[in-house]
């Protein structure tokens, strides 16, 4: 079986954590690959990490729409 470095982070007690969300990998099951080839344990972010998965694809444009004022 070939190493994988990222998981083995984890032999040392440490943790790794993404470092940014959108929702396309959640839905994808990108986010879920993730957790299991590379022992991902956490997701962080911050207003600006959303704003710019807001802005940069159309995942949230319904949503968005439903809450907008006319």
């Amino acid at each position: 079986m070939k190493s994988n470095k990222v998981k083995d982070i984890t032999r040392l007690d440490q943790r790794i954590w993404l470092d940014f969300f959108e929702r396309r990998i959640l839905n994808n099951g990108e986010l879920e690959s993730m957790m299991a080839e590379y022992a991902l344990t956490g997701v962080t972010s911050n207003p600006s990490i959303f704003e710019k998965a807001i802005s940069s694809n159309t995942d949230y444009d319904a949503d968005i729409a439903k809450f907008s004022i006319p």
